[in-house]
């Protein structure tokens, strides 16, 4: 075993990883002959490659690492935040099939696309900011996931929290830049496979067997990890992943993606019902790994996001303590890249081309490129300053959710949804959500919940008062 420390083994296996996975990255980008196909493949992609691509995405640095530290420190509070999210994500797949519809009749690739063809350029403008700034949070998690594990590893090479930073920053960049979807999808399948064998099985399995089975496991368990309790703070989580889903903008680029409706649908639910499997194993190594790691791991590591990774040095001999680190790495790639290209097209293509129109195709992927470097440093600085990913998670999450879920739903289905209605919605939202954080979270009620409450009222009252004079357009697709 490797009693807590890292061999020149592991360390060449991730050195290994990082590399192939910009090598499988750059070799797609031959497959780019428009912006179509950077940013949505080319509509090419069948259920298993979407299972895998959702799954990994859906995951991520912020949903393995950072929900097993919330096990670790807050026991089922892991839980309770997680089952919103599956029941979200089993809704938003029933609901795939319509965008991947509308996506191939209209030829829309973005979700402020659907907006713009019913509500106008304000609304797609608008939702296009706030889906920016959104997803670059996201990126910022995952860069703190990243770091977290390369920080780890500082004793054996001297990389700081820092340089870890700026060493996952330029992985995600570079295949993000050169093959749009193409290349973030074919990497998501590769790290899909990595995540379940090195991750999901070998790690849980090895810190059984570890501690004497699941017997010795039961008898030394804080009964406090256990215990179901809820509180405010609780619930702003669950209205928040549960909302977010319905206008999770890397997930409608995926039904986006999709070949057909069918293909949509079926690798929606494929991939969520994985995704349902994984959240009893997350939870198991953030309890478990009081019994292994102990319980400092915040003076240890400086974050409760290094649970995981301490758990695989701790009980995996050399060489499969590398693999299951690369396949921690591969989660947290997975799911950067996926939001990084939707900050990328949200930037050129639903804000830049609506501002200007005569732009060229070759220039918009150029642009893309271009923003695929710039914008991850963004992200670098939101990640050097808060360096725990849940948190930052939560706070990118919290206002958006609040802001454009039910926006988002009402595009889709509600024929009498207005462009004014929408609009005041996704501002009553935000200035609702924001505000009820600058108040210090009143009653210790999540910001979520006032904001998403504040946004339907809008939304309905002033969409019911204005939906006479101005007659929604509302596309209709096949079934």
């Amino acid at each position: 075993m490797n009693h807590g420390e890292l061999n020149v083994v592991d360390l060449l296996i991730i050195g290994l990883y990082l590399v192939g996975m910009i090598y499988i990255g750059v070799s797609s980008i031959k497959k780019i002959k428009n912006s179509n196909d950077y940013y949505v493949a080319g509509r090419s992609f069948g259920p298993l490659v979407l299972m895998a691509t959702v799954c990994a995405t859906i995951i991520g640095g912020s949903g393995l690492m950072g929900r097993a530290g919330v096990a670790y420190s807050s026991g089922t509070k892991a839980l309770l935040t997680a089952f919103p999210y599956l029941l979200g994500m089993f809704i938003f797949s029933g609901i795939s099939g319509k965008i991947s519809d509308i996506g191939m009749q209209y030829g829309v690739t973005s979700m402020p696309g659907l907006f713009e063809m019913r509500f106008g350029k304000i609304a797609k403008l608008i939702l296009a900011c706030m889906v920016a700034f959104t997803m670059m949070g996201t990126v910022a998690s995952q860069v703190t996931a990243t770091a977290t594990i390369i920080n780890m590893l500082g004793s054996n090479v001297g990389f700081s929290y820092t340089t870890g930073a700026l060493i996952a920053t330029c992985v995600f960049m570079v295949y993000t830049a050169t093959s749009g979807l193409f290349g973030v999808v074919y990497t998501d399948v590769f790290q899909f496979y990595m995540l379940l064998i090195f991750v999901y099985i070998l790690i849980p399995s090895a810190s059984l067997i570890h501690v004497g089975g699941i017997a010795n496991f039961t008898a030394n368990l804080d009964p406090s990890l256990v215990k179901p309790y809820f509180n405010g703070s609780i619930a702003g989580d669950i209205v928040t992943y549960l909302v977010f889903t319905l206008a999770g903008a890397e997930m409608w680029q995926r039904a986006f993606a999709a070949k057909d409706r069918k293909a949509a649908k079926r690798g929606m639910f494929l991939g969520t019902a994985v995704y349902g499997v994984t959240i009893f194993l997350v939870y198991f190594m953030g309890i478990i790994a009081h019994q292994i790691v102990g319980d400092d791991v915040l003076e240890q590591f400086g974050s409760t996001d290094a649970v995981v990774p301490a758990l695989a040095i701790k009980v995996l001999p050399i060489g499969l303590t590398g693999l299951a680190l690369a396949g921690i790495l591969s989660v947290i790639m997975s799911t950067a890249d996926s939001y990084l290209l939707v900050s990328v097209q949200t930037c050129v293509h639903d804000i830049g081309k609506t501002l200007n129109p005569k732009m060229k195709d070759k220039t918009e992927i150029m642009l893309s490129r271009i923003f695929s470097i710039i914008l991850p440093i963004g992200a670098l600085i939101i990640a050097l300053y808060i360096k725990n990913a849940y948190q930052i998670l939560m706070f990118a999450w919290s206002f958006y959710a609040a802001a454009c879920g039910l926006p988002a739903l009402a595009a889709l289905y509600w024929k009498k949804a207005t462009t004014k209605g929408i609009i005041a919605g996704m501002l009553a939202g935000f200035v609702v959500c924001v505000g009820w954080k600058l108040a210090g979270v009143p009653f210790g009620l999540g910001a979520t919940v006032p904001g998403a409450i504040a946004c339907a009222v809008a939304l309905v009252g002033v969409s019911l008062l204005t939906c006479e004079k101005e007659p929604a357009y509302y596309p209709v697709t096949h079934k």
